[in-house]
């Protein structure tokens, strides 16, 4: 492992760089590779298609459950309206019967009496024709209340069935992620322990602050990392520092590693 000391660079500005075997920057730029690889798959982890649609199902099971317990309620509700409905209209058609046989069998004879039987039936008529029309106004209320509870519950089994596949989708799709996760971060370990601590310290701070990447190639006279070029007074400089001197661009401040392709 290379050894880590601070010197100043230059006397255009006061900085002070940590110097490092060209080999070990050469790993270093390997060890960003890693992490980016990783950063990606916790990215895919995080947005796989398969994630939304899982919480699309599950939001709409939720709706389900509450809009059946409301139909069920809804039928529940009904059904008590029509059994009332029916009741009323049998005690009506009871009563009419009992009148109308009073007036068949002849007992009542008084005209008065008569007249008035036959008022009431009439009256009687007509009530069971309004309770009838209140029974099938219900009748037909609650058929479409069934009717649409039963499409509720067709379609929770759906739903069901539907967000079973996704989660099985879902959780094999993490595993996989996982399990490449896993190869990484053992090949990024071991990386990781050549690296001298003052340079990873530097590196995993630039990481926080740029978005992941602390460490980018100089590659043709352009960083990599923030993929500007490099200024010709820049490049002269950083062509004569020492190879084991660890050199920062200029414009984003990433950790340059120098390769047989910076074109210096």
């Amino acid at each position: 492992m290379a050894h880590a000391c601070w010197r100043q660079l230059n006397t255009r500005r006061t900085e002070h760089v940590l110097n490092a075997d060209p080999s070990v920057q050469i790993r270093l730029l390997e060890l960003q590779g890693l992490d980016t690889a990783l950063d990606r798959l916790t990215y895919q982890a995080r947005t796989l298609p398969v994630l939304a649609r899982v919480t699309e199902l599950e939001a709409r099971l939720n709706d389900l459950r509450s809009l059946i317990v409301a139909g069920e309620t809804q039928v529940s509700d009904l059904q008590r309206e029509q059994n009332k409905a029916d009741t009323d209209v049998e005690q009506v058609r009871e009563r009419s019967r009992r009148d109308q046989d009073r007036l068949d069998s002849g007992v009542v004879t008084s005209p008065r009496d008569l007249e008035a039987l036959q008022h009431e039936i009439g009256s009687l008529a007509r009530r069971q024709g309004d309770l009838e029309e209140v029974e099938l106004d219900v009748m037909e209320r609650l058929e479409e209340a069934q009717a649409h509870l039963s499409e509720l519950v067709a379609e929770r089994t759906t739903v069901l069935a539907n967000l079973e596949s996704a989660s099985a989708e879902r959780d094999e799709s993490l595993a996989a992620l996982g399990e490449e996760s896993k190869g990484v971060r053992t090949e990024r370990d071991v990386i990781a322990s050549e690296i001298p601590d003052e340079l990873s310290a530097l590196y995993e701070k630039l990481r926080a602050q740029h978005d992941g990447v602390g460490a980018a190639a100089l590659y043709r006279g352009r960083c990599e990392g923030c993929r500007l070029e490099i200024s010709p007074t820049e490049i002269s400089r950083i062509r004569s520092a020492e190879p084991d001197a660890i050199v920062r661009c200029e414009e984003c401040r990433r950790i340059l590693v120098r390769t047989p392709e910076s074109g210096l």
